[in-house]
């Protein structure tokens, strides 16, 4: 602590710059920013505030209001940051009398850049890989434990323990994400969780503004960041508004009671989604699914405080010119104020334009879906959430495709009426498809472990529209199923020394594993150069007999898929599809380099990536 003592100047007055006296957030701002009206929460270290005076003089930042709040351990001051403010040491004093104490706040220049380096958005032309770090590679061993956290855990024989894993780790290995054809990492979010035990998924935080320490802490966060924008890759950090840790200080010592949904008894989410839309829905319900809690340690945020709502969005604007992030992941977007979420995408995207934004929309049905982002319904609320997690073509394309035999209704034929759906969606090229993640069956296991309907499935990821989302370990058939969850949150093999399986440089994989990674990579990278794939139309023609057609075409290049979900081979002519093969004579299969003529015949149980040729 530095005092300094100047009763002369400020008449008496014992004043000392004490960073120890409070702490503040966001604990910074920046210069030029178009949010300028910043919300300070000062939360006291002491016995609290009483009838401090708050003064702060520093040129173009100007205090406009402070208010109070029943804990008397907090303040919210609200700042307005000119144009014209320079970066440097903003000097907040809190004023008591005789006594003074002062807090700086850091006013920072803008990142570099300022959003054309990053916050760039993630789009059908990039493929993202989505990972645990803690699961996924231990490349600083000096943070596996840090001292005073709650959670002492290190024992990878444990499903729920934490294994090490780390951010350095991730850094290491970016070479292998590059040569799957990865474009785009995301994260299980990376904030500190200060919780007793479960820390390894990291979606029950306990302080918005520190980073993971076991993890690498921010300096660590910055250095992926960084060497991710390097090789022209882009980061998408995982937002949880809807809840945070029962550690959380917002929970431990809450500005006021109405920070949180409070109910009389414990009262958990219905997890039903369709009392938020349903016409004829009772307004319990509606408010059930809402304001009830996840689970007993992730307390339930209340959005209709403005005081939580302001520190929420601010915390979002903080991390993305904070570390550089191009995208956005919102985590159980149908439990959050849906209003609150509009306002808080508007905020990003008016100050990153190029920003993406995609909820985890866990529900069942196109238009349950499509009700929470851009759509073309005539409903009284309209999203302006730019895409979501597509559960539909995985709950209802993907997996009947591939586990139910053909018919009217049923197998590849539901795939196909799922995408006719797509009508509803202002962009359906903005979801995000996927085969499996952090909370399901591992895709594996989901097709009872044939690895012909794995390569099948892992084709329609890379050719279909939309984001291709791939968890980690699925490009070498990581299995397991998903009760309890740790059992598909499984190491990834050769992350940590010793592991006598390592999948970054193929030793000891077996035969299978191998194969499945060479074929994801074939397909990752040849789409990673594809416009057709990327950027391209879709046009889908009506299965028959298990056999399912598409394409994806553009200006310059056609792709034809093929997938035959049918026990027995079959014949497919150019002549079938004349509107989009008319001209060509032949194609190339391009995980496999084989050349087909206009008329071929494709095997049973697969799917074939033809990219024609005049």
């Amino acid at each position: 602590m530095k005092k300094i003592w100047v009763g002369v100047i400020i008449c008496f007055v014992a004043f000392s710059v004490n960073a120890q006296y409070a702490k503040l957030y966001p604990s910074n701002w920046y210069t030029g920013m178009k949010w300028n009206k910043v919300q300070i929460l000062v939360k006291g270290a002491y016995e609290g505030f009483k009838n401090e005076k708050v003064k702060i003089n520093y040129p173009g930042v100007t205090l406009t209001k402070v208010s109070k709040f029943e804990n008397g351990k907090y303040l919210a001051l609200e700042v307005t940051v000119s144009a014209d403010a320079q970066p440097g040491d903003v000097l907040i004093n809190f004023i008591d009398g005789t006594k003074a104490h002062g807090v700086y706040w850091p006013l920072k220049p803008r990142r570099e850049g300022k959003g054309k380096t990053f916050a760039k958005g993630v789009t059908s032309a990039d493929f993202i890989y989505f990972l645990m770090p803690d699961r996924f590679s231990n490349g600083d061993i000096s943070n596996d434990r840090v001292a005073g956290m709650r959670d002492q855990s290190l024992n990878r024989d444990s499903i729920y323990h934490r294994h090490g894993g780390d951010m350095q780790g991730v850094i290491n290995h970016l070479d292998y994400l590059q040569g799957l054809g990865v474009t785009t990492l995301w994260m299980t979010p990376v904030l500190e969780n200060d919780m007793p035990d479960r820390t390894e998924h990291g979606y029950a935080f306990t302080d918005h503004y520190k980073i993971e320490p076991r993890l690498g802490g921010e300096s660590a966060y910055r250095k992926l960041s960084d060497a991710l924008h390097n090789r022209g890759m882009k980061l998408i950090q995982d937002a949880v508004y809807n809840h945070v840790g029962s550690y959380h200080f917002i929970v431990t010592d809450a500005p006021a009671k109405d920070w949180l949904h409070q109910w009389p008894s414990f009262t958990q989410t219905s997890y039903k989604d369709q009392p938020l839309f349903d016409p004829y829905a009772s307004k319990t319900d509606a408010k059930r699914t809402a304001d009830g809690w996840f689970t007993t340690q992730m307390p339930d945020l209340n959005h209709g405080n403005p005081f939580v709502a302001n520190f929420l969005i601010q915390h979002a604007l903080w991390s993305v010119e904070e570390f550089g992030v191009d995208g956005w992941r919102i985590d159980t977007y149908i439990y959050n104020d849906l209003a609150f979420m509009n306002r808080c995408n508007q905020a990003l995207t008016d100050e990153y334009p190029l920003m993406t934004l995609f909820g985890e929309n866990w529900v069942h049905g196109v238009l349950n879906q499509a009700y929470f982002v851009e759509n073309k319904l005539h409903v009284p609320f309209k999203s302006n959430l730019q895409g979501s997690i597509d559960f539909q073509t995985l709950f209802y394309g993907i997996q009947p495709a591939l586990n139910q035999p053909f018919g009217w209704n049923e197998g590849v034929t539901k795939l196909y009426t799922t995408l006719s759906n797509d009508f509803v969606y202002k962009d359906p090229s903005r979801n995000v498809i996927f085969l499996d993640n952090h909370d399901m069956t591992r895709f594996f296991s989901t097709v009872n472990e044939d690895v012909e309907k794995h390569k099948m499935g892992l084709a329609w990821l890379l050719t279909c529209r939309g984001i291709p989302q791939l968890y980690y370990g699925t490009e070498i058939v990581m299995k397991g199923i998903s009760n309890p969850d740790g059992w598909v949150r499984l190491d990834f093999p050769g992350g940590w020394n010793g592991d006598t399986k390592n999948a970054f440089t193929g030793e000891g994989l077996t035969a299978t594993e191998k194969e499945v990674q060479q074929y994801t990579r074939s397909l990752g990278i040849f789409r990673k150069n594809s416009t057709a794939l990327q950027t391209g139309k879709l046009m889908q023609y009506l299965p028959a007999d298990g056999l399912y057609v598409y394409f994806r075409y553009d200006a310059t290049q056609t792709v034809m898929c093929v997938m035959n979900t049918s026990d027995k081979e079959k014949s497919v002519q150019f002549s079938q599809f004349d509107e989009r093969t008319k001209g060509f004579t032949k194609g190339k299969e391009v995980t496999s380099g084989q050349i087909v003529g206009d008329q071929f015949t494709i095997p049973a149980k697969k799917m074939w990536v033809i990219a024609l040729n005049r």
